[in-house]
């Protein structure tokens, strides 16, 4: 089952898609979406999420520049556009954002008061930041661009969190990887995940970087560290 829902916040009045499991109670995941907006791709991560017995809830956040824009990486425009979200978005309001969509989840009704955050792209990095600021019962970041420019932020990390990273990464250098995973390697709740062969976004479905078998081991592994974190005792 899925709709849409507003979720208010300090700053203002979210929108979101949700994805509900079929039995509640259940642990909330905050999906945080790329570039490309609230789209079919992340839909179908709520989805699956919410297969896993997870109420999974995706909030625009371009809600302040683009509201409801859906993109692909499908088409030069498209990816153009994106570009230009990315250069206009204000990370810091987005983590913000984030935090309170985060606090409002955990009274939502139907939830168990436990929250996760997962992240793609831009989302990642928004996630890595969010395990960083403000914190979560669990967070997953894949392919967090530019949070080598934030890796100061890491020793402030209180979450338990999972970063996945794609040994060829176009927008993330391997010296900017290998400074990632160094900060992360001595955290004791913290572990960074490489993908041989992989390029960025190994993991978006239907995306032109999309590898099935990278994307389920690192489906898999998410899976595990989630149920964890948010479904144990």
């Amino acid at each position: 089952m899925h709709d849409t829902l507003q979720i208010t916040t300090p700053g203002g009045s979210i929108p979101a898609y949700v994805a509900r499991p079929q039995k509640l109670p259940a642990p909330v995941i905050v999906v945080v979406h790329e570039v490309f907006g609230v789209n079919t791709d992340m839909r179908q991560s709520c989805d699956e999420l919410a297969a896993q017995g997870y109420l999974a809830v995706c909030p625009d956040l371009f809600w302040r520049i683009a509201p409801t824009v859906e993109l692909t990486d499908r088409t030069e425009p498209e990816r153009a556009q994106a570009l230009a979200l990315y250069n206009a978005f204000d990370i810091d309001a987005g983590v913000n954002d984030i935090a309170a969509v985060v606090n409002a989840a955990r009274g939502t009704p139907g939830a168990t008061g436990r929250v996760g955050v997962v992240g793609y792209c831009l989302g990642g990095l928004l996630a890595f930041l969010t395990a960083a600021r403000a914190g979560a019962d669990a967070v997953v970041g894949y392919y967090p661009g530019n949070a080598d420019k934030y890796i100061g932020e890491a020793s402030r990390i209180a979450s338990p969190l999972t970063v996945h990273l794609a040994e060829k990464d176009e927008y993330i250098p391997v010296d900017a990887q290998r400074k990632i995973s160094s900060a992360l390697a001595n955290h004791p709740q913290a572990q960074a995940y490489s993908y041989p062969g992989c390029d960025h976004a190994f993991a978006r479905h239907r995306g032109i970087s999309y590898d099935a078998e990278a994307a389920a081991l690192a489906n898999g592994r998410t899976a595990a560290f989630l149920a964890l974190h948010l479904q144990g005792d």
